[in-house]
């Protein structure tokens, strides 16, 4: 049995329901899952477990500030043990490069700003909650939306997490952290040993992580650049948007 440490950031509420999503795969596979709201947690809990996942959604282009601080506070102690990282951000529900690239761009910006490599990262949708929205965000997400997505019922929420990729994650990483516990562990009974070596999943090396992947197709430096023109074929749609319903508008009332 492996210990687990949950550590989460929120903004509306879906990046507790996928922490408590990887708890509840975790806890299936057999192991102790402890999660926590980043703000209720205490450093020297980090210690006590054998691995840690830290979650924070992308607001305003940026980690929750209460996670990156943990982080900050903790990294040599995460740099001991088997970490990962997931987040959510509506740019992982756009199916295209430059969106792929954007949220890589910003998991790239907490490990330059920290110093913390973890081990898996996770790039997650989240979800546009317009029913819990202010009038501001509300309009912004659906005329952001309406280039996009195309879900700009504001009376209604929409979920784009995809919770199959959520629980891939959170299995790899469980394969991960029992590996890495295990070789840590003295073994007293050879059998015992050679049992766990033929049920283990793949090593470390021999599975190729999505993150992996995705570094090897572009640079960080290559995913900014895409990531600038996109925002300016973006901001011209956002733009076309609202000439257009300005336009409406001045067409009802004349």
């Amino acid at each position: 049995m492996v210990s687990f440490l949950i550590v989460y950031g929120t903004d509306e509420g879906q990046t507790a329901t996928v922490a408590e999503y990887i708890g509840t795969v975790l806890t299936d596979r057999g192991h102790d899952v402890t999660t926590r709201y980043v703000t209720e947690t205490s450093d020297s809990i980090v210690d006590d477990v054998d691995a840690v996942l830290i979650g924070s959604p992308v607001i305003n282009r940026k980690h929750l500030r209460a996670v990156v601080a943990f982080v900050d506070r903790n990294r040599e102690a995460l740099a001991a043990k088997p970490t990962a990282f997931f987040q959510l951000s509506f740019a992982s529900a756009i199916p295209s490069n430059w969106a792929r690239d954007g949220a890589q761009e910003w998991v790239d910006a907490l490990i330059e700003r920290t110093g913390w490599q973890p081990d898996r990262v996770g790039l997650f949708a989240g979800a546009v909650k317009y029913t819990r929205y202010g009038p501001f965000t509300r309009l912004f997400f659906k005329l952001f939306s309406a280039v996009t997505t195309g879900d700009t019922d504001t009376s209604r929420d929409y979920e784009y997490t995809d919770w199959d990729e959520v629980e891939a994650f959170a299995t790899d990483f469980a394969a991960l952290a029992e590996q890495r516990v295990a070789a840590d562990t003295p073994q007293t009974d050879d059998r015992v040993a050679m049992e766990y070596k033929r049920e283990s999943p793949p090593t470390e090396q021999a599975r190729e992580s999505p993150l992996t992947k995705r570094e090897q197709e572009s640079s960080p430096t290559e995913r900014k650049r895409g990531r600038r023109l996109a925002e300016v074929g973006l901001l011209a749609g956002l733009l076309s948007v609202v000439y257009w319903l300005v336009r409406r508008q001045s067409v009802r009332q004349s």
